[in-house]
């Protein structure tokens, strides 16, 4: 494939290696924009066809102290031309603008690995606040990769040196050197081929308002390309050819934008109106955002004063007729049960949205995790079951919301969708589909009968779904409130028996839902030795470790469990096909508890709680373990 240029670059006879794949991070100060150039190195390849997966990783704090270790902001990217899967496990090539940086990223790097660093940012004050003794760059730490110093910021204080305002003045130093990060971002677009003008009309797009700005940004990105063209530090760059993907028109999307595209779409094709009341929280905030930009399409959106407002706001919606969804992360959902108990005992439909994070309490609000599955099964008084259903990729966040609304409108009941901060932040590929490709649905609103018989606002379709009743509608009067209610004609009931009754036909229309989803697929033997599996954000890493495992000869088989309440029909079937069951989880062992205490089947847990994702490699050494010695034991 011929290597992009940049306009007046002289291009220099170096080795062009073609690779299938690679995996870089960007690392830096929070201050730094490695996110901005996390993001636009994912953009550039998307356009250059390849796969890919990201997985940015933000400080806990908003402005952690500059050059510390807690607030050291990452990006990765994995570009690759066939499918993936996951964001990578290794690290061909990683960007270190501070000490901080590498020492907290270092060890994922592949050994023999391209290590950039920014060495202007390695004198004594900086060293010091990342805690170095020494000089990581000087004391052995860096040995065994393929260091390569570049002096960034100086090279972008030269670059922009001349560049001035309209009324002539120059920028100061501080301000020059913040353009860096597009220094790094064009010496790693040579580096891999990538093509710098999408993000050089990135950068007239984004500062045009402030030219110079702008002007030093694009200096700063042609330097570091002239840097990897003409440096000997590299002998040779590298490329990546586009995937081999379904035709179709594609674009770049991240977890949360496709909740908001999902819950837009389904709207649409169920003729409703869409109000998302919501309290901003990390890091399910980007749902709001994105969906108060789509007025044009019905949507209301509400930033609420507190969570409890904001799920209250939603169930006044729902009452009222519209697609009612409400989206929080982990604290806010539990500040949000006795409301969610409300809307069950109502029986109205209603998304609630969970980007898990990391807990308890405030715990760790940049990082994943997937420790919410039991809050999401029995955080709520009394007897008081809900459906529950997962994303597993950025891309499915958009199926999974319009399936979560068709069942929760076709049940009248709340459906809780699940996601996580690796979901919710990362990005892939997602085809565009066609609008006429979508099926429509119309959903019913009863009115009055023309017998004059009494509305009864209990009365069960085969299913055990009520009607929805709109307020106003004449002759549709009807008790509503968090009271028990009589059977069929929904009267407020204390009578014992009837309570009983009630309890039993809400846990049954959670039950029938089984019937009506997809059953559990299986990829690899139907029966055999080993199972895996995943559940939410863990497939991706799943999959390809089982894969691989399956290439190594080893009868290992992957399914992956998209409603965990209920469970698909044939789950139990699917389990007894195995000797063993590994269940790897972003948490102490939720979904191995749940399977345990309803098919008394037993599974092995593989289990992590430190605010990153599965690798593929730590999945298929534990596969290995577990085919190779018969041990059940983590």
């Amino acid at each position: 494939m011929p290597t992009p240029t940049i306009d007046s670059v002289p291009h220099l006879t170096k080795e062009i290696i073609q690779l299938e794949g690679a995996t870089v991070r960007l690392a830096g100060d929070s201050g730094d924009g490695m996110q901005i150039t996390g993001s636009q190195l994912t953009n550039t390849s998307a356009l250059a066809g390849n796969d890919i997966a990201t997985f940015p990783d933000f400080p806990a704090e908003i402005r952690a102290p500059k050059g510390t270790r807690a607030g050291v902001s990452g990006f990765q990217v994995h570009f690759a031309s066939e499918e993936i899967f996951t964001p990578g496990d290794e690290l061909d090539a990683l960007v270190a603008m501070n000490p901080a940086a590498l020492v907290t990223n270092l060890g994922d790097l592949k050994r023999g690995g391209i290590l950039i660093v920014n060495e202007d940012s390695f004198a004594e004050k900086d060293l010091k606040l990342a805690h170095c003794t020494e000089n990581p760059l000087e004391d052995g730490t860096t040995d065994g990769y393929r260091l390569i110093k570049v002096p960034m910021s100086k090279l972008t204080l030269l670059a922009v040196k001349n560049v001035t305002s309209a009324d002539g003045e120059h920028l100061g130093n501080k301000m020059a050197e913040r353009c860096k990060n597009f220094f790094a971002t064009g010496l790693i677009y040579w580096l891999f081929g990538r093509d710098p003008e999408p993000t050089l009309k990135f950068i007239r797009d984004k500062f045009g308002k402030k030219p110079e700005i702008a002007e030093a940004n694009e200096l700063a990105l042609r330097a570091g390309w002239n840097y990897g063209e003409t440096t000997e530090d590299f002998a040779s760059s590298f490329r990546i050819d586009p995937a081999k993907l379904p035709p179709g028109k594609y674009t770049n999307i991240m977890g949360n934008q496709a909740l908001a595209w999902g819950l837009v779409t389904a709207a649409w094709q169920s003729g409703v109106e869409i109000f998302y009341g919501s309290y901003p929280i990390t890091p399910a905030s980007p749902v709001l955002e994105e969906l108060s930009v789509h007025k044009s399409f019905g949507v209301r959106t509400f930033q609420a004063e507190d969570e409890i407002a904001a799920i209250c706001s939603a169930i006044g919606a729902s009452f009222g007729g519209a697609m009612a969804v409400t989206g929080t992360s982990g604290p806010g959902i539990a500040l949000k049960a006795e409301a969610m108990g409300l809307a069950m005992m109502l029986e109205l439909p209603l998304l609630i949205i969970n980007v898990q994070r990391g807990g308890p309490s405030t715990g760790l609000p940049t990082k994943t995790e997937q420790s919410d599955l039991l809050q999401a099964m029995f955080c709520r008084n009394g007897e008081a079951p809900l459906p529950v259903i997962a994303a597993r990729s950025p891309a499915d966040c958009f199926e999974v919301a319009r399936e979560a609304w068709k069942i929760s409108s076709r049940m009248m009941i709340p459906v809780i969708i699940l996601s996580d901060g690796y979901i919710a932040n990362g990005a892939e590929p997602w085809q565009i589909p066609e609008a006429s490709e979508l099926p429509r649905w119309t959903i019913q609103h009863p009115q009055a009968k023309e017998n004059g018989e009494p509305f009864m606002p209990y009365q069960r379709d085969e299913l055990l779904s009520r009607p929805w009743a709109i307020p106003g509608t004449p002759g549709l009067e009807h008790r509503i409130g968090g009271l028990e209610k009589q059977n069929i004609t929904g009267n407020i009931s204390y009578d014992a028996a009837n309570h009983q009754a009630m309890t039993n036909l809400r846990a049954q229309k959670v039950a029938n839902i089984a019937t009506i989803i997809e059953p559990l697929e299986v990829d690899g033997p139907l029966e055999g030795e080993l199972l895996v599996l995943s559940w939410g954000g863990t497939y991706g890493a799943c999959v390809t470790a089982a894969e691989r495992a399956r290439n190594l000869g080893l009868s290992v088989a992957h399914a992956h469990l998209r409603w965990l309440n209920p469970f698909p029909a044939n789950l139990e079937q699917v389990l007894k096909g195995y000797r063993h069951i590994l269940i790897p989880e972003l948490n102490m062992g939720q979904l191995r508890l749940l399977l345990r205490a309803k098919f008394l089947i037993d599974a092995i847990g593989f289990n992590k709680v430190q605010g990153k994702p599965f690798s593929v490699n730590e999945l298929l050494r534990e596969i290995q373990r577990i085919t190779e010695t018969g041990d059940d034991a983590p």
